[in-house]
């Protein structure tokens, strides 16, 4: 084989290692990543069933209940259209209040409530996170809209 021949071999050698260890970080990185979902969004099945995620929006008011343990804590996250039951085995954080904002981190468990082993408060009074802030005022416009469609209906009906 000629000296060039090897340079070639060589390159292509090269260029081929550097192609696999690009695929695995590239499949490293998806298998770390944690997408964010809205109750909208998780109840119309757009979250994955076998991986972690991210629930966020608004502890509702009165939901939060404790057990006996002192640690595990039952609430419903909502984003003012959906609501789901999310249950935390842990110390929250200082500032999580019913009625404000969070980012839980899970997947659903055995019993179809999600399962935190994470749960993020804003950290101020004027705060709050980007994608619950979006998710919120998503599920708005679809209570709106499904309000305007039930009126449009009942609309309809009384027409007739």
């Amino acid at each position: 084989m000629k000296a060039r021949h090897k340079r070639l071999v060589f390159v292509g050698v090269g260029v081929a290692a550097l192609g696999v260890v690009a695929a695995l970080l590239l499949n490293a990185f998806n298998s770390n990543m944690v997408f964010f979902y809205s109750p909208t969004d998780v109840l119309a099945n757009k979250a994955p069933a076998d991986r972690s995620f991210r629930l966020g929006g608004l502890v509702e008011n009165g939901t939060l209940q404790r057990e006996n343990d002192g640690l595990t804590v039952h609430f419903f996250v909502t984003d003012n259209a959906e609501r789901i039951r999310v249950t935390y085995s842990g110390i929250l954080p200082d500032l999580f209040r019913e009625g404000q904002g969070v980012v839980t981190q899970g997947k659903f468990g055995a019993d179809g409530s999600f399962m935190a082993s994470e749960v993020l408060a804003k950290h101020d009074e004027e705060y709050m996170p980007p994608e619950v802030a979006e998710a919120l005022e998503k599920g708005k416009q679809a209570q709106l809209e499904k309000e305007l469609g039930n009126a449009s209906i009942i609309g309809g009906k009384e027409g007739i």
